[in-house]
This record gives C-alpha cells, structure tokens and sequence, in this order.
C-alpha cells in the first residue's frame, strides 16, 4: 500500500534521510523503530506531505505522490496521529472530532461508532475542551480524530509517549482491531520496545538519517538487532 524508495531529506545543510525505503501492507503493523535523531519523525512527516523530500520516491498505491499536499494525501486515505498529539485544546472533544470530517465527502461526515468503542472514554467527554483532557485522553482523541478520516493508511508517532500504562494497553487493543478487522495498514514509529514487538508485523531499524535492519518483529530478540536500539 505505501512504498518509499531511496528517500533523502535535508534540512538546509543538515541531511535527515539518507536514501530510506519502506514499506506498509494492507492489514499489516510496520514498526520504525531507533534512538531519538535518527530520522523517524521526519520521515513519518515525509510520507505525509509536511515536510518535502530532496529526492527519491513515496508511493501509495502504486500511485506516485511527488509534490501532493497534505491535505491531498489525507484525501487519498493517508491519517497522521504526530508526536505530541496536537489537538485543539480549546475546541470540545467532539469538535476536535469534527475536525476530521475536512478529506471527506459531505455524505461521510459523520463520526464512525467504532471510535467511541475503541476509546469510550471519549464519548462520555464530547462537550469537554480537549486541553482539559488527561494526556492520555488527549492521545485517545488524536487517534480517534484520524479515524474519523476512514484511513487506508494510519502513521502513528510514537503513541505511547508520556502516557500511563492502561491506556497503552487500550490503544495496543485499538491498533490490533484496526489491522484485524479494519484491515487498516499501520505505520507505527515506537520506542517502547515491548509495546512493538507485541503489535509489529515487521520493524524497520533506523540509525543516523538510514535503514539498517529490516525483518519481522521476532527478529527483535536478537542482540545484534537490538544493539542498534541501546544507548
């Protein structure tokens, strides 16, 4: 579903990418994994349109989407749930909701069921602010607010970031339905290792702006993958 082929990204003279390939399956988990620097979030932000590559390819499916805006990648099926969750914290919970309904036609605008099922909290909070939600609350309705969009593909970074065990375990239980039963392919980047290889189909390794291991999520329990996660 998502190709990226020999991506490389600079930041002014800084080089972020240096020839990244990937892929997403229908159905299948994808963990990125890697220090903090290495590159993951600005890829994430690539294959979604905020940030422009300098050269090499994103493709979803099998269509090449070059210079695509943002907010046509969205309309493609393409959700992002970024890092720090950046909701709207002075809109409602079922406004920040709303905001969702933006890619999709008028006879779509509506808020699926399986979200409220997914996080029930958030139904019980449809009139709260969003700022005044807990930060796990707050990442239960980022996820939830991608949803909205019906994606084909779902980028996750780094969901489980400062937020308390429970609801890690709900949102490890929400990214199993979607690949099981909504047959969503999931592009997760994570450094909660035990929360990848739970979840993780395959898991990509990056150090230093590169790929440098690829495999399935097993192939975690070998120590010479996991050196390339130590400190």
């Amino acid at each position: 579903m998502l190709n990226v082929t020999n991506a490389t990204l600079h930041y002014g003279a800084a080089q972020a990418l240096r020839g990244v390939s990937l892929s997403a399956d229908k159905a299948k988990i994808t963990c990125v994994l890697g220090r903090n620097g290495v590159g993951k979030t600005s890829l994430m932000r690539a294959i979604v349109g905020h940030h422009r590559l300098t050269s090499g390819e994103i493709a979803f499916e099998g269509k090449a989407l070059d210079r695509s805006a943002a907010y046509d990648r969205a309309r493609s099926g393409i959700a992002f749930v970024p890092q720090g969750r950046e909701i709207f914290p002075l809109l409602t919970v079922k406004e920040n909701l709303e905001t969702g309904f933006a890619p999709l036609k008028r006879a779509d605008r509506n808020i699926p069921e399986h979200v409220f099922e997914l996080f029930p909290v958030l139904k019980t909070m449809l009139s709260r602010r969003g700022g005044d939600l807990s930060g796990g609350q707050q990442q239960q309705l980022a996820i939830g607010r991608a949803l909205v969009m019906r994606p084909k593909l779902l980028v996750l970074d780094e969901p489980t970031e400062g937020i308390q065990p429970s609801i890690i375990k709900d949102i490890g239980r929400a990214i199993r339905f979607l690949r099981d039963t909504a047959g969503i392919a999931i592009l997760l980047v994570e450094q909660y290792l035990d929360f990848c290889r739970e979840l993780a189909d395959e898991v990509n390794i990056m150090d230093r702006g590169l790929i440098v291991h690829s495999g399935p999520a097993a192939d975690l329990d070998d120590p010479e993958v996991r050196k390339f996660l130590t400190v």
